[in-house]
Protein backbone atom coordinates (compact mmCIF):
# COMPACT_ATOMS: atom_id res chain seq x y z
CA UNK A 1 0.00 0.00 0.00
CA UNK A 2 2.91 2.43 -1.31
CA UNK A 3 0.26 4.82 -2.31
CA UNK A 4 -2.08 6.62 0.87
CA UNK A 5 -1.76 9.90 2.54
CA UNK A 6 -1.62 10.90 6.03
CA UNK A 7 -5.45 11.55 6.58
CA UNK A 8 -6.40 8.66 5.62
CA UNK A 9 -4.56 6.86 8.56
CA UNK A 10 -5.25 9.85 11.09
CA UNK A 11 -5.95 8.68 14.69
CA UNK A 12 -9.44 7.98 15.00
CA UNK A 13 -10.34 6.56 11.89
CA UNK A 14 -12.27 3.69 11.50
CA UNK A 15 -11.12 1.19 7.92
CA UNK A 16 -11.81 -1.81 6.82
CA UNK A 17 -9.20 -3.35 6.11
CA UNK A 18 -8.28 -6.65 3.48
CA UNK A 19 -4.55 -7.50 3.70
CA UNK A 20 -2.37 -9.32 1.45
CA UNK A 21 -2.20 -12.63 3.20
CA UNK A 22 -6.10 -12.55 3.48
CA UNK A 23 -7.24 -11.30 6.94
CA UNK A 24 -10.57 -8.90 6.76
CA UNK A 25 -11.36 -6.87 9.68
CA UNK A 26 -12.14 -3.79 10.97
CA UNK A 27 -10.46 -1.63 13.07
CA UNK A 28 -9.73 1.59 14.54
CA UNK A 29 -6.37 3.45 13.96
CA UNK A 30 -4.32 4.53 17.03
CA UNK A 31 -1.51 5.47 15.43
CA UNK A 32 0.67 5.52 12.34
CA UNK A 33 4.66 5.48 12.15
CA UNK A 34 5.46 6.82 8.92
CA UNK A 35 9.31 6.37 8.55
CA UNK A 36 8.31 2.22 9.97
CA UNK A 37 5.42 2.32 7.67
CA UNK A 38 3.38 0.43 10.88
CA UNK A 39 -0.10 0.86 11.70
CA UNK A 40 -0.85 0.56 15.37
CA UNK A 41 -5.11 -0.83 14.85
CA UNK A 42 -7.31 -1.83 17.42
CA UNK A 43 -9.83 -4.01 16.72
CA UNK A 44 -13.31 -4.99 18.10
CA UNK A 45 -14.50 -1.01 17.86
CA UNK A 46 -17.79 -1.66 17.73
CA UNK A 47 -17.25 -4.62 20.53
CA UNK A 48 -18.64 -3.16 24.03
CA UNK A 49 -16.78 -3.64 27.11
CA UNK A 50 -13.22 -2.87 28.21
CA UNK A 51 -11.01 -5.68 26.17
CA UNK A 52 -9.80 -5.36 22.63
CA UNK A 53 -7.14 -6.42 20.70
CA UNK A 54 -4.37 -4.04 19.53
CA UNK A 55 -3.07 -5.29 16.03
CA UNK A 56 0.64 -4.02 14.10
CA UNK A 57 0.38 -3.75 10.66
CA UNK A 58 2.88 -2.90 7.89
CA UNK A 59 1.01 -0.73 5.85
CA UNK A 60 2.69 -3.07 2.91
CA UNK A 61 0.31 -5.79 4.05
CA UNK A 62 -3.02 -3.88 2.99
CA UNK A 63 -4.56 -4.91 0.48
CA UNK A 64 -7.62 -2.81 0.35
CA UNK A 65 -9.13 -0.45 3.03
CA UNK A 66 -12.67 1.52 3.09
CA UNK A 67 -12.85 4.56 5.55
CA UNK A 68 -15.82 3.35 7.63
CA UNK A 69 -15.99 6.62 9.86
CA UNK A 70 -14.20 8.85 12.82
CA UNK A 71 -14.66 8.56 16.33
CA UNK A 72 -15.03 11.67 18.11
CA UNK A 73 -13.29 9.79 21.23
CA UNK A 74 -9.65 9.51 22.28
CA UNK A 75 -8.37 6.07 21.37
CA UNK A 76 -5.12 6.67 23.68
CA UNK A 77 -7.42 7.97 26.57
CA UNK A 78 -5.83 6.00 29.53
CA UNK A 79 -8.93 5.90 31.45
CA UNK A 80 -10.49 3.98 29.17
CA UNK A 81 -7.71 1.74 28.41
CA UNK A 82 -8.08 -1.72 30.28
CA UNK A 83 -4.78 -3.87 31.37
CA UNK A 84 -4.84 -6.86 33.23
CA UNK A 85 -1.35 -5.92 35.14
CA UNK A 86 -1.68 -9.57 36.69
CA UNK A 87 -1.95 -11.39 33.85
CA UNK A 88 0.81 -9.41 32.29
CA UNK A 89 2.90 -10.38 34.67
CA UNK A 90 2.15 -13.63 34.69
CA UNK A 91 3.34 -13.93 31.01
CA UNK A 92 6.05 -12.10 31.51
CA UNK A 93 7.74 -14.40 34.72
CA UNK A 94 6.18 -17.50 32.56
CA UNK A 95 8.42 -16.41 29.50
CA UNK A 96 11.76 -15.41 31.64
CA UNK A 97 11.27 -18.72 33.41
CA UNK A 98 11.11 -20.76 29.96
CA UNK A 99 14.57 -18.46 28.81
CA UNK A 100 16.31 -19.22 32.06
CA UNK A 101 15.21 -23.07 31.61
CA UNK A 102 16.18 -23.01 27.54
CA UNK A 103 19.22 -20.91 28.26
CA UNK A 104 20.73 -24.09 30.60
CA UNK A 105 20.20 -26.58 27.86
CA UNK A 106 23.03 -24.76 25.83
CA UNK A 107 26.82 -25.91 26.81
CA UNK A 108 29.27 -23.25 27.09
CA UNK A 109 32.91 -24.06 26.05
CA UNK A 110 31.75 -27.11 24.38
CA UNK A 111 31.69 -28.36 20.72
CA UNK A 112 28.71 -28.89 18.10
CA UNK A 113 28.68 -32.85 18.81
CA UNK A 114 28.74 -32.69 22.18
CA UNK A 115 25.51 -30.36 22.60
CA UNK A 116 23.99 -32.82 19.99
CA UNK A 117 24.81 -35.56 22.33
CA UNK A 118 23.35 -33.41 25.38
CA UNK A 119 19.94 -32.90 22.94
CA UNK A 120 19.71 -36.52 21.76
CA UNK A 121 19.88 -37.54 25.84
CA UNK A 122 17.36 -34.86 26.90
CA UNK A 123 15.30 -36.39 24.83
CA UNK A 124 14.69 -39.61 26.82
CA UNK A 125 16.61 -38.52 29.95
CA UNK A 126 16.72 -35.47 32.78
CA UNK A 127 19.89 -34.01 31.80
CA UNK A 128 21.62 -30.55 32.47
CA UNK A 129 25.00 -29.40 32.19
CA UNK A 130 27.81 -29.10 34.84
CA UNK A 131 30.30 -26.88 33.42
CA UNK A 132 31.22 -29.05 30.33
CA UNK A 133 30.06 -32.63 32.08
CA UNK A 134 26.70 -34.03 31.16
CA UNK A 135 24.94 -34.95 33.85
CA UNK A 136 22.14 -37.28 33.44
CA UNK A 137 19.19 -37.89 36.38
CA UNK A 138 21.22 -35.90 39.16
CA UNK A 139 23.71 -38.84 39.10
CA UNK A 140 25.01 -40.21 36.10
CA UNK A 141 28.11 -37.90 34.53
CA UNK A 142 29.70 -37.99 31.04
CA UNK A 143 32.52 -36.29 30.29
CA UNK A 144 34.73 -34.87 27.26
CA UNK A 145 35.13 -37.09 24.65
CA UNK A 146 31.93 -38.09 25.28
CA UNK A 147 32.12 -41.46 24.14
CA UNK A 148 30.58 -44.72 26.20
CA UNK A 149 33.64 -45.25 28.21
CA UNK A 150 33.29 -41.52 29.22
CA UNK A 151 30.28 -42.50 31.53
CA UNK A 152 30.51 -42.72 35.27
CA UNK A 153 28.53 -42.31 38.37
CA UNK A 154 24.88 -43.82 39.26
CA UNK A 155 23.66 -46.74 39.88
CA UNK A 156 24.91 -49.89 37.34
CA UNK A 157 21.61 -49.78 35.53
CA UNK A 158 21.35 -46.13 35.14
CA UNK A 159 24.89 -46.32 33.80
CA UNK A 160 24.25 -48.91 31.26
CA UNK A 161 21.20 -46.94 30.00
CA UNK A 162 23.18 -44.04 28.85
CA UNK A 163 26.24 -45.78 27.23
CA UNK A 164 23.65 -47.28 25.16
CA UNK A 165 21.56 -44.12 24.60
CA UNK A 166 25.00 -42.65 23.95
CA UNK A 167 26.48 -45.07 21.52
CA UNK A 168 23.24 -45.60 19.74
CA UNK A 169 23.02 -41.40 19.51
CA UNK A 170 27.22 -41.51 18.38
CA UNK A 171 26.63 -44.19 15.74
CA UNK A 172 23.79 -42.06 14.20
CA UNK A 173 25.45 -38.54 14.67
CA UNK A 174 28.80 -40.49 12.73
CA UNK A 175 26.33 -41.84 9.81
CA UNK A 176 24.60 -38.18 9.63
CA UNK A 177 28.29 -36.59 9.06
CA UNK A 178 29.21 -39.60 6.64
CA UNK A 179 26.45 -39.21 4.40
CA UNK A 180 26.94 -35.23 3.89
Amino acid sequence: MEAYNNEEFAVGCILSIKTTLGDQFDAQVIAFDKPSNILVLQEGVSATGPKRDIRLLKANYIKEFSFLGQTQEDPLDTSKCFLDLNRLQAREDSALRKAEIDAERFGIGVTAEAQNIFDALSKTLPVRWDKTVIVVMNEVRVSSPYLPESVVGGTPAANERVRKVLELERKRLQTRNTGQ
